[in-house]
């Protein structure tokens, strides 16, 4: 299943690419994720998701990083692949967030792995929920020089 999803967040795009660009953030907006840890290099990531049936753990790859511009993750095993493209925009007093996003139901145990394109449409759901977390999370920091998030 694939999906795209745009908000504009009213902070300056450099503030928006470095918090989201940063993996280790993901456990603070992305609802399903309790922990990111980061290679030393930080081109890949292991998560642990709670996905219904429990606990999940995904390698994850940066797959492409443009400063500014765009950062793409890819789950390189574990369930529930999925590749997630973020492109940013500048907009007056702000930026332009897009996630064009593909995610699979593949490999959840139980009922929740046979449900197919219900629960990719769930997947889609939550990932608008998070991104509206997100948003609420830098629009909330103080302005200028100081990061609290």
């Amino acid at each position: 299943m694939t999906f795209r999803i745009s908000l504009d967040i009213s902070r300056p795009l450099p503030e928006v690419f470095a918090f989201l660009a940063d993996f280790r953030n993901m456990p603070r907006w992305y609802e399903a994720v309790e922990q990111a840890t980061a290679s030393a290099d930080g081109s890949h990531f292991h998560l642990v998701r709670s996905l219904p049936g429990g606990r999940a753990h995904n390698d994850v790859e940066m797959t492409s990083f443009r400063q500014d511009e765009e950062v793409t993750f890819a789950s390189i095993n574990g369930p529930t692949p999925f590749r997630y493209r973020y492109r940013f925009e500048p907009l007056p007093g702000g930026t332009r967030l897009t996630l064009e996003g593909s995610i699979s139901g593949q490999g959840l145990p139980g009922l929740a792995g046979h449900l197919g394109p219900l629960a990719e449409k769930l997947f889609s759901q939550g990932m608008r929920k998070n991104l509206l977390e997100l948003q609420r999370i830098l629009e909330a920091a103080p302005e200028r020089g100081r990061r609290s998030y």
